[in-house]
């Protein structure tokens, strides 16, 4: 069953996580809520580019004589 959600798919589902921060955020005095919020985006942004799809990989030049 989860073999079958591409990758994209189930890092967006990992927004979700930014329900229970920005809670967590009001009902918390000062700024950990914010930063908190600030972590899940950059995780949520981390995991969207190291699973989006790579470029062609023939035409890149790596040095070496043709």
């Amino acid at each position: 069953m989860l073999e079958d959600v591409s990758p994209r798919h189930a890092v967006a589902v990992g927004l979700l996580a930014l329900i229970p921060t920005v809670v967590y955020g009001f009902g918390r005095p000062g700024t950990a809520g914010f930063v908190s919020a600030v972590n899940v985006v950059i995780i949520f942004g981390a995991l969207y580019l190291a699973m989006s799809p790579i470029g062609d990989t023939d035409s890149v030049d790596n040095g070496m004589p043709s």
